[in-house]
């Protein structure tokens, strides 16, 4: 296996020739077009800001069907009475913003750089890219946002201000999405977070067969 370079034309190689870690391709940009090609082909982009763009579609893959969404004692008690507000795209760029901002154990910084910000907000104007929103007291306190294509949704991101804020996020919309016909929810990568949401592994070719049959 080799890591393929990208240029200006639109491709992406088959999905299968990413290396061992999941890693595809390197380079391109992030251009509308482009992303959209790579949601559909079952690749996310990832990297950090002193890197080109890299792209990913590692096996196994994290997902969450929205079926087996686990919700603890705790959180439905919450549920019954919850502090929070839910919305849907009340405010997508504060949102992402967040998500770049919230500092993380696992990583140095962030990988949501301009070029990112700007590129889903582009996806969210043309209603694309939505984002899931906590609100206490008309403050935001958490969130998510991702990508969604026909029975599909693609998460990229969360963060909470407030304990149990993305969690409340979360659940609220795979309720929702759920209701909507939405058959599965791309978590890319392993999180002990999702995990206890109800997200499992499955492998690479599963995960792409789905995606084939949901995602248009």
């Amino acid at each position: 296996m080799s890591l393929h370079i990208l240029d200006h034309q639109l491709w992406f190689p088959e999905p299968s020739e990413a290396l061992p870690d999941g890693l595809l391709a390197v380079g391109g940009d992030l251009s509308v077009e482009r992303l959209m090609l790579a949601y559909q082909s079952g690749i996310f982009p990832w990297f950090n800001e002193d890197e080109p763009p890299l792209w990913w579609c590692p096996n196994p893959r994290f997902v969450l069907f929205p079926e087996e969404l686990h919700i603890s004692k705790s959180m439905k008690q919450l549920l019954k009475c919850p502090p929070f507000t839910f919305r849907v795209n009340y405010a997508f760029s504060k949102v992402i913003q967040q998500c770049a901002l919230i500092k993380r154990k696992e990583q140095n910084g962030t990988w949501i750089i301009p070029e990112i910000l700007h590129a889903y907000q582009q996806l969210h104007g043309l209603g694309i890219a939505h984002s899931a929103e906590c609100w206490q007291n008309e403050e935001l306190v958490g969130g998510l946002y991702g990508i969604r294509l026909g029975k599909v949704f693609f998460g990229e991101s969360m963060f909470s201000l407030q304990s149990n804020a993305s969690k409340f996020a979360f659940i609220k919309y795979v309720q929702q999405l759920k209701n909507e016909g939405i058959k599965m929810i791309d978590c890319q990568v392993h999180t002990p977070h999702l995990e206890s949401l109800g997200a499992r592994m499955i492998s690479r070719d599963a995960f792409l067969q789905k995606l084939k049959a949901e995602a248009y």
